[in-house]
């Protein structure tokens, strides 16, 4: 029988027990197993209707329940982790948040929210069945018939991450897993200027160099901040430099045009201090089998794109569009279609900002020869349901002309904005990332052209 990847609950759950309670056998019985069973099956189960076999069964439960939760042993002594809810237990409010952080970080409780958000987001009712086929699809496995959802739903609703069914809290759920972190503790000390330097480099990834310039245009996109190109190095470079984060190599002056921009390479202590702590913010959001691709290069991903398996293919359409948006900063919400769904020819993300103002996008991305007018209609029509402001149609092909001529309509008609990027914009975007800034600026351009106010 294949392993579950949820933790076995059953009647470790708080509809059943308290667990103030439990822990507190596990503290007094702990190293004598029967002797916690005996307690358990005495405070909670003594008076069911059933055998005494049963009753035993359903203690016995329970305590598989805190084992497989991490709170206790084979012999029902406190873990270290069991030691440390036990500590809590005259403070509920934060003893089932802390087991609500732990089950979302360290039990795969994060993607089985994210499952839930998917699932919403297409449109679908949530429950058992359709969640246990769209976890599989993520590589996690819970037995057919099996409540392990159900149980992890109940504890993360003690700690205010879900509400009512399986509406989900999310400025709960960001605050317990930290995915709204928008600085890691290397930035905190650094300018604004410095920070959003930085932070671009990190999101470019890759190993560089890459042109001062370049990293400053995109960082001026990203984040609004404004540098002034005379006192880059000095006021940014300089002190990045001698911070360790980066090497400088300078740029030699050309015929009747002014010194070059400094090549500038990430160093060891970015990635580790910087790079991996946002990556680790990121991946926390996504499926378990993404993430590996998310830590590889532009190219690796586009390369996987020709991979034989359609699975692979999906994966890695899903890679480049979170690759696409993470240099521009983007909160993911939801993976509304699966690569595996469409046979790894098409997926489709949401992402969100809220700088300066809110925006939502949806994203499509196509690992197909053309984009056709049906494919913006689509996702035009879906515009309304996911409230999206902006979008982006990513095509590894080209963007026939009836599609590029309905965009433009649609533009010209409505308040959406419809971006489209063919494969020459993702060959460009691969040499240099902060060419996705000349990609979005085309279409904006296009936009403002069409949308032109006759007053």
């Amino acid at each position: 029988m294949k392993k579950s990847d949820l933790p076995f609950g059953s009647e470790f759950s708080p509809s059943q027990i308290a667990l103030t309670m439990v822990l507190e056998s596990a503290k007094q019985h702990g190293g004598d197993w029967q002797a916690f069973e005996a307690a358990i099956k005495k405070q909670y189960f003594s008076k069911n209707r059933t055998s005494e076999y049963n009753k035993a069964k359903l203690a016995n439960n329970t305590k598989l329940g805190m084992i497989a939760y991490g709170l206790i042993d084979r012999d029902a002594r406190l873990t270290e982790f069991g030691e440390k809810l036990f500590a809590l237990c005259g403070d509920e409010k934060k003893l089932h948040t802390e087991l609500a952080q732990h089950i979302l970080l360290n039990l795969n409780g994060l993607t089985l929210v994210q499952c839930v958000q998917d699932i919403q987001a297409s449109g679908e009712t949530v429950d058992l069945v359709k969640l246990r086929e769209w976890l599989e699809e993520r590589g996690l496995h819970f037995p057919r018939g099996g409540k392990h959802p159900s149980m992890m739903r109940l504890w993360l609703e003690k700690a205010g991450v879900f509400g009512k069914g399986w509406n989900i809290n999310v400025s709960v759920l960001q605050k317990l897993t930290g995915a709204d972190s928008e600085e890691v503790e290397a930035l905190a000390s650094l300018s604004a200027e410095q920070r959003a330097f930085l932070k671009t480099l990190a999101n470019m990834g890759g190993v560089g160099p890459f042109p001062s310039n370049e990293i400053e245009r995109l960082a001026t996109v990203t984040y609004g901040v404004r540098f002034n190109e005379k006192m880059l190095p000095k006021q940014v470079l300089y002190p990045l430099s001698a911070a360790g984060f980066i090497t400088l190599t300078r740029g030699t002056k050309a015929a009747g045009r002014g010194a070059k921009p400094f090549a500038v390479t990430p160093t060891e202590k970015l990635r580790r201090e910087i790079v991996l702590p946002l990556l680790a913010q990121f991946e926390k959001q996504t499926a378990v089998n993404l993430r590996p691709l998310l830590r590889q290069s532009m190219s690796d991903i586009l390369g996987a794109l020709k991979a034989p398996s359609a699975h692979a293919r999906g994966l890695a359409l899903e890679a480049l569009a979170f690759k696409l948006m993470r240099l521009l900063d983007m909160d993911y919400v939801a993976t509304r279609l699966r690569g595996t769904a469409t046979g790894g020819a098409e997926v489709d993300l949401v992402f969100q900002s809220a700088r300066l103002i809110f925006s939502r996008w949806q994203v499509q991305c196509k690992n197909t020869a053309r984009v056709s007018l049906e494919d913006v209609a689509k996702e035009v029509g879906l515009t309304h349901l996911l409230k999206s402001n902006v979008i982006v149609i990513v095509s590894t092909g080209a963007i026939g002309a009836s599609a590029r001529g309905y965009a433009n309509k649609i533009m010209t008609d409505t308040n959406l904005c419809v971006i489209l990027l063919d494969g020459a914009d993702l060959a460009a975007i691969e040499q240099n990332p902060a060419a996705i800034v000349d990609a979005f600026q085309r279409e904006a351009r296009q936009a403002m052209r069409l949308k032109i106010l006759e007053i």
